[in-house]
């Protein structure tokens, strides 16, 4: 396909997903959850072909060189497709957001003053090698009233043509127009391009994937764009803190999984309670062959651990390994987030409320948390079901953004009558 015909293939998508934005916008749930519901059972019945093609998928993911992590997510399993199915299952289930009218106060004139919360429009996403990511991506824009349109991984081009037509036969059967989801179905790279520049088309772009990714979609887009750079999570250990809590609790948040954005990256220890927990703490990661780096004061209490460079405190490893420090003070604490950290999810473990305030006030990152684990950051967890992704920005949606981050407010006013005089 040429360039020439690229841009007019992205920009037919554009036109087809704003004519069709206008349907869902005005859908009522009813037709919205019934879309949902049979494009889950389209996917248990088609679990063997999909499957099938996924294989294929995989198949020329090897033959291309893709490591195994790579190859870990973009495989589908009947479990993993089953899973699919019971996100579109449990999103049907969540109270619709859209229409939603809250804070309406009558003014001294006489009119009342609310807001009305709206779909965003037509909303665009940009995924890598995940396919799941295309049917969770689909249900969330549909339930919220948005049409959109997904350009998934070359890689997983197959597989995701199966899912768009599980969720095109949803459609179908409620009633709604099958282009409330289109899958882009070329890999050339010149579509992203065409894609991120079609304003007035599509109103947000949500990329999902490797930092470079982001980056480029972040550099190159004309339209708002809803994303997270990287994932620099913090544990810091306060002098107050319960011991046998703070093991367990920093233990899971880098060990429960290692390549998730929510995973911490760095653990920040008070040097009143460092010789009490870290040779807990270092024993246990050791024992799960976390590979460990910190700083002097660390070393001195811990042997055989490598020297922490500047470097680690700015990286996401999304791998096991981690960089201790020790600190002298919670403002410490605060000013080494505040200076290495990307505003995704930060955690105290403290028995001193006054702490805790101070450090839920001051952190200024998307989710911030006390006693319990950076691993909780994720939508589902939070309730809001599946999430799209999770944002570091301050305007708009902030941290996992589920169904009400797809939407916006607009006010509504609602008179008898009243004109406004001199």
């Amino acid at each position: 396909m040429s360039k020439l015909s690229i841009k007019a293939y992205v920009e037919a998508l554009g036109q087809e997903a704003r004519a069709a934005s206008r349907h869902v916008a005005r859908a009522s749930t009813a037709a919205k959850n019934q879309a949902l519901l049979l494009a889950a059972a389209a996917l248990r019945r088609d679990q063997a072909e999909l499957v099938a093609v996924n294989q294929s998928d995989l198949a020329k993911a090897r033959a291309a060189g893709q490591d195994a992590a790579f190859l870990d997510r973009l495989t589908l399993s009947p479990a993993s497709i089953a899973s699919m199915a019971t996100g579109l299952e449990q999103i049907a289930s969540l109270q619709d957001p859209v229409g939603e009218v809250t804070g309406l106060v009558r003014r001294p004139s006489g009119i009342e003053v609310g807001r009305m919360r709206v779909p965003l429009g037509v909303i665009a996403i940009i995924y890598e090698a995940r396919p799941n990511v295309t049917a969770d991506a689909a249900g969330l824009c549909l339930k919220s009233g948005n049409a959109c349109i997904l350009r998934g991984g070359s890689e997983a081009l197959g597989s995701n043509q199966v899912i768009a037509r599980a969720m095109h036969e949803g459609l179908r059967g409620a009633g709604l127009p099958e282009s409330v989801i289109q899958v882009l179905d070329t890999a050339d790279r010149a579509a992203v391009g065409e894609l991120i520049t079609l304003k007035g088309l599509v109103d947000v772009i949500v990329p999902r994937g490797g930092k470079s990714l982001i980056e480029r979609i972040s550099n190159d887009a004309r339209i708002p764009v809803i994303k997270h750079l990287d994932g620099v999570c913090h544990t810091y250990i306060d002098a107050s803190a319960d011991v046998a809590m703070a093991v367990r609790v920093a233990d899971n948040a880098k060990t429960q999984r290692y390549g998730t954005c929510n995973t911490m990256e760095t653990l920040l220890v008070h040097e009143a309670i460092a010789p009490a927990v870290l040779p807990l703490l270092c024993a246990l990661y050791r024992e799960k062959g976390v590979e460990l780096r910190g700083d002097a004061a660390v070393q001195r209490l811990i042997g055989g651990i490598q020297p922490a460079t500047e470097a680690d405190w700015y990286a996401e490893y999304l791998a096991p390994i981690l960089a201790i420090r020790v600190v002298p003070s919670l403002d410490a604490a605060l000013d080494h987030i505040a200076h290495y950290g990307s505003q995704h999810t930060d955690a105290i473990i403290t028995n001193d409320w006054n702490h805790a305030n101070r450090f839920l006030r001051e952190v200024d990152s998307s989710s911030v948390m006390v006693n319990t684990s950076t691993r909780f950051a994720d939508g589902f967890e939070y309730g809001l079901g599946a999430e799209i992704g999770i944002s570091t920005d301050k305007l708009h949606a902030r941290g996992p953004v589920g169904l009400e981050g797809l939407t916006n407010q607009k006010f509504v006013v609602l008179g008898n009558g009243q004109i406004r005089g001199g």
